[in-house]
């Protein structure tokens, strides 16, 4: 029988013998903590940038995964286990030993699965996530100097102006201390000028969703000088408007007035609820309420940055319920047009929210099959990018958090 407290004392061993490998080590080093404890034929796979597909790291080759198997993320066992989050178990047994799947998640970033087998008269579960929450730990402390883990991920070239958004950007999910973000950007790959950002600073939530002019590299670089800027001023105390007017100053001293960025910046008080937010010219945010209504917030607009028309920015604030959700997006996601020319629209962007809100799938969930519609609608290359960042305030009322 698996013994919880000796897996336990296994992984500690594993991440101590860890800290000096890269991610190329890890496959072999996991399997044989895991062998040593029950669990058996262990391997982690890793899912890609648009959550389609899972591969397998085996340490081999430029992308460590050489030699390696592909599941696919919709229509498979091991797929739903990772949209789940839940450990689901193999339906039949082989020479005495069943194979589960458990999710690889840190916090409620959803990483991979990891794959194991283990004596068919065995519950695993708890071990299983107990482990996989280790393994979580460990590509994270690998993934930020690991070419391998990026080639891994990827399932088509990179352009420039992507690069730099994915190595900016915060990871596409969080939660804790009352709220529950995640944000998806597409095309992953062909990036132009979207970007996000949130982070946490006591108890302020600060979220921003920016949107540069054009679909090419300059518009990537207006972009990440918008989010630097951003963060440069707010991480020093500016205010909501004093941030934005630091984005337009920066944008004017690099481009004058030829570059410009909309965009939303808002701080919410995670104790309270409070949401103060500024509009520069961009689209305005959505809040989903009781899982059925979908109102649209208003607030003065300000001009876009780096235009330097000199109109107020004009704070505005909105008291949030538990449960509320908070909808940053980009003109993309509603302009997103079929073979016909059809738009994606507003009204059917919020019907999906909406429908799969209500039908209970977790918030990160609904993202990423709201972003695969919107990238179905429209086939072929996109004519612009399309971003959303999700915020739900949970105000104490959520304790249990599902990624």
């Amino acid at each position: 029988m698996i013994d919880r407290e000796r897996t336990s004392r296994v992984m500690m061993d594993l991440i101590q013998v860890s800290h000096t490998a890269n991610l190329e080590a890890l496959p072999q080093m996991v399997a044989e903590h895991a062998r040593s404890v029950g669990l058996h034929d262990c391997a982690m796979f890793l899912v890609d940038l648009q959550d389609r597909m899972m591969r397998q790291v085996t340490g081999r080759g430029l992308d460590a995964g050489e030699g390696g198997e592909e599941v696919r993320v919709d229509g498979t066992l091991p797929g739903r286990a990772w949209q789940r989050v839940d450990s689901v178990a193999e339906p039949d047994s082989r020479q005495g030993r069943r194979r589960w799947w458990t999710p690889i998640t840190d916090g409620v970033e959803r990483l991979g699965v990891l794959r194991t087998d283990v004596a068919e008269d065995e519950q695993p579960e708890q071990v299983l996530s107990d482990v996989a929450s280790v393994l979580a730990l460990l590509l994270l402390s690998k993934r930020s100097f690991s070419d391998s883990y990026a080639r891994l991920v990827r399932s088509a070239p990179m352009n420039v102006a992507a690069e730099m958004q994915m190595d900016l950007m915060p990871p596409p999910a969080y939660a804790g201390h009352n709220v529950t973000v995640g944000a998806v950007l597409e095309p992953a790959y062909d990036l132009g000028g979207d970007a996000f950002d949130f982070a946490l600073a006591g108890a302020t939530l600060h979220l921003a969703v920016f949107d540069a002019m054009g679909h090419d590299t300059a518009a990537g670089i207006t972009a990440n000088l918008a989010v630097a800027a951003c963060r440069n001023a707010r991480r020093q105390g500016a205010t909501l408007p004093e941030a934005s007017r630091a984005v337009e100053q920066t944008l004017l001293d690099q481009f004058g007035t030829k570059r410009y960025v909309t965009g939303i910046l808002g701080d919410l008080d995670i104790l309270s609820g409070e949401l103060t937010w500024i509009n520069r010219g961009h689209h305005l945010p959505i809040l989903i309420r009781d899982q059925r209504v979908g109102t649209t917030l208003t607030c003065p607009p300000s001009g876009p940055m780096g235009t330097d028309f000199g109109i107020p920015v004009i704070v505005c604030r909105e008291q949030l319920q538990p449960g509320d959700r908070l909808v940053l997006y980009t003109d993309g996601v509603i302009e997103a047009r079929d073979a016909d020319g059809n738009e994606f629209g507003r009204d059917r962007f919020i019907d999906f929210v909406l429908r799969h809100h209500s039908g209970h799938f977790t918030l990160h969930e609904t993202l990423r099959r709201l972003m695969h519609a919107v990238l179905d609608h429209h086939p072929g290359r996109m004519d612009d990018d399309a971003t959303v960042l999700l915020a739900e305030w949970r105000g104490g009322h959520q304790d249990e958090l599902t990624p």
